[in-house]
């Protein structure tokens, strides 16, 4: 099927990027796309749209991408020897993320993921914990919230994002403390918590709907998504302050340079979740990008059709033009990788 992923954007956004050599990678599993965003010049933007079923949390590390989808996780290994003879496009990519593994699952709706210690690391919102994803099981579980008594596939808090600082998880998110099945939802507007992994101590409670802790300069910001706003942590004081309102509801955050590349997203008027939020109204689907250091918004890209629902945002630093192919790919099935060389094949004939 076609889609049209038309968008809009504020005209500083192509060179922001081209100037900070980066592309924004990001995934809708509404839409079943992880779409890389680059600048073709100082001017322009161009998208690569790749279906990913379900496509949710993404994680980086070095060359490497993961992706997690409705029923498996999927990683994929950059080649930049392959991207410059792209058989279509020669010359046109300065990376090529080529699938290697594929993880099957099940329907364990992973969040936000991670490379923690060289281990592809997931919040298993489905059984309320952190999982380490592998060849051995569906999933091994490494944490789980102390207010959780028990593995079960019932979304019970609805544990969502983790801060990795250095090795180690440092914080998470969860719509509640709550110990019952979908026992978050009951309180969405002022449930939501931050748990220090080390300690497990709640350290900020009473969120409206947390996501996307992510630590920056040692301080802890995360995104209030039912209140569109960015946040600041201080922990000392168990307090958090506004540092600007994106008015939409926002989940999915990466930083490059001084700015926050956050995802924004309509919101579901017929889904119970959503329709009773303060931000009701919103109905901007895209990214909002906010100069840090003066905690003001600078620019946006604007998704004018078939993209409603972000769910993560990555950086891929050091590529202005990176390719991305899925597993329905016919060309990565001609992509060859060994320790020194690549080869593209060539289709044999009948």
């Amino acid at each position: 099927m076609f889609y049209n992923f038309a968008s809009t954007y504020t005209p500083n956004v192509p060179e922001l990027l081209y100037t900070l050599k980066c592309t924004i990678a990001l995934s809708t599993y509404q839409a079943c796309k992880v779409i890389f965003i680059s600048a073709a010049g100082k001017d322009k933007l161009i998208q690569l749209p790749r279906t990913f079923d379900n496509a949710m949390g993404i994680a980086r590390d070095d060359d490497k991408l993961a992706i997690a989808c409705k029923n498996e996780v999927i990683v994929l290994r950059n080649s930049s020897g392959l991207a410059k003879h792209y058989p279509s496009k020669p010359n046109t990519y300065d990376a090529l993320y080529l699938p290697r593994a594929l993880y099957y699952t099940g329907q364990l709706s992973l969040h936000d993921m991670n490379y923690v210690n060289n281990k592809l690391t997931a919040i298993n919102t489905l059984f309320s914990c952190i999982s380490v994803i592998d060849e051995q099981y569906s999933f091994k579980t490494i944490w789980k919230p102390g207010f959780i008594d028990a593995l079960a596939p019932e979304d019970r808090c609805h544990l969502n994002g983790m801060a990795v600082t250095g090795e180690k998880i440092e914080f998470v998110t969860a719509l509640g403390n709550t110990n019952t099945k979908q026992g978050w939802r009951e309180n969405k507007l002022t449930g939501g918590v931050i748990i220090h992994l080390p300690t497990g101590e709640i350290v900020l409670n009473g969120l409206a709907m947390p996501h996307s802790p992510r630590v920056y300069d040692n301080n802890l910001y995360f995104l209030q998504s039912a209140r569109g706003e960015l946040m600041k942590a201080d922990l000392k004081n168990n307090k958090h302050e506004v540092i600007t309102r994106l008015n939409s509801f926002a989940r999915g955050m990466a930083k490059a340079g001084d700015y926050l590349f956050i995802g924004v997203s309509k919101l579901r008027h017929t889904d119970s979740v959503f329709a009773d939020l303060p931000i009701a109204g919103s109905s901007f689907a895209g990214i909002i990008i906010v100069h840090l250091p003066l905690a003001k918004i600078v620019g946006h890209i604007r998704y004018e059709a078939n993209v409603e629902e972000i769910y993560d945002v990555k950086i891929i630093q050091g590529f202005r033009r990176p390719n991305i192919l899925n597993p329905g790919k016919t060309e990565h099935r001609m992509a060859l990788v060994n320790e020194t060389d690549t080869y593209w094949a060539k289709e044999e004939e009948d």
